[in-house]
């Protein structure tokens, strides 16, 4: 891409391995917590669901600083994990991708939430008549139906991990090459005399990235209408 500088190719491949790497991540977790939020009665529910949304509310910074004190090298985290498995999180590309699975958690478990909560519970109990134990009732029958909104919340959570500026910046700081993205170098370009050609690049590729992702999830959405509710 000779468009692109080195340095603005690194920002965008860095962009794409953390954004997919923050949504590939967040998953399994994701599609687990919207059930216990939707489906489970437990003690300590409400509770679970406002730590889940606290990144929308919380300042990025603020949920940067913290990723900071508990998982850089020396917080009760971060230590342990450096000692025994000899995992980094901060100030390296890794830390960029865990801010920005814990930014779009919330937006991701809300749209698979909002889809559990729209599953006919009669077909799931017709489903458990027949035999059907609750793992298989779910991968046969609520899975299923609930893929949509899967894909929409991952389409949310790869948006604002490629857009995630105040967590990351915070937590892995803005090394070229390591911890770079596509917002950070954007506002480095904004800061130096002579940057804005970059910038605007960038700011041209993040769009593209952008409605790109939106139609592969409206693509896949109408794959998956069609194939399992027709």
């Amino acid at each position: 891409m000779d468009w692109l500088s080195p340095q603005e190719w690194m920002a965008v491949h860095l962009s794409l391995k953390v954004a997919l790497t923050a949504m590939a991540a967040s998953l399994v977790p994701g599609i687990v917590v919207a059930l216990l939020l939707e489906r489970g009665r437990f003690w300590g529910r409400q509770a679970l669901d406002v730590i889940v949304h606290l990144p929308l509310v919380l300042p990025p910074v603020v949920v940067g600083y913290f990723l900071l004190l508990w998982f850089g090298k020396r917080g009760p985290i971060g230590a342990l994990l450096n000692e025994y498995f000899g995992i980094v999180f901060s100030f390296r590309w890794t830390g960029a991708a865990l801010a920005c699975a814990i930014m779009g958690f919330p937006l991701l478990v809300r749209a698979i939430r909002l889809s559990i909560e729209a599953v006919d519970r009669k077909l799931e109990d017709a489903a458990g008549t027949l035999g059907a134990n609750r793992v298989w009732v779910f991968l046969v029958v609520t899975l299923p139906l609930i893929l949509p909104g899967i894909i929409a919340g991952m389409v949310l959570s790869f948006a604002k991990a490629m857009g995630e500026f105040g967590a990351t910046i915070t937590f892995v700081s803005n090394i070229p090459g390591e911890t770079q993205t596509l917002p950070t170098a954007i506002y480095t370009f904004t800061q130096v005399p002579g940057g804005e050609g970059g910038a605007l690049r960038l700011t041209v590729v993040s769009i593209v990235i952008s409605v790109a992702a939106l139609w592969v999830s409206e693509w896949m959405a109408r794959r998956v209408r069609r194939r399992f509710l027709a």
